[in-house]
């Protein structure tokens, strides 16, 4: 009898990992196909001539604009066309679409919000970086491309 209670707990286990496995899966292949999308402060009129860090993704993503929510601004949003593009190999090595498109819709926040494309201060030394300052270095320049919108 407890042969049996052990074969079938180990059958549940095996069975719910293999289920949250595929589910991981399917989460990670449905990410490239999700719109990004950031908060203007403009109206939607101001951004009918496209903004520039736009225009330069076209060629792997949809772009759309509409109203905000509550009458915040606009909603600018892009996902892309080919979501198998997209990957957790591609994310590491730095040349996933993605990354391209969360740094457009950054880029074009601030282009339209402030008229120029804000970016983070230069490294405030000239001596070469430590190992620490070269993981940092590296940090910074892919900072652009993650996080939050």
């Amino acid at each position: 009898m407890k042969g049996n209670v052990a074969v079938g707990g180990l059958a549940v286990v095996g069975a719910g990992m293999a289920w949250r496995r595929l589910a991981r899966r399917k989460r990670a292949r449905d990410a490239g196909s999700r719109w990004l999308a950031v908060t203007v402060n403009c109206a939607p009129e101001r951004l009918s001539p496209e903004p520039e860090p736009m225009a330069r993704i076209r060629d792997i993503a949809e772009v759309t604009t509409r109203p905000a929510p509550g009458g915040r601004g606009t909603e600018l949003a892009a996902r892309l066309l080919d979501p198998r593009s997209a990957g957790k190999i591609r994310r590491l090595t730095g040349t996933d679409p993605r990354l391209r498109v969360r740094t457009a819709l950054r880029d074009a926040k601030s282009l339209v919000e402030t008229g120029e494309v804000l970016l983070p201060d230069a490294p405030p030394t000239t001596h070469p970086p430590s190992p620490a300052g070269k993981v940092l270095d590296v940090a910074i320049r892919r900072a652009g491309g993650e996080g939050r919108l």
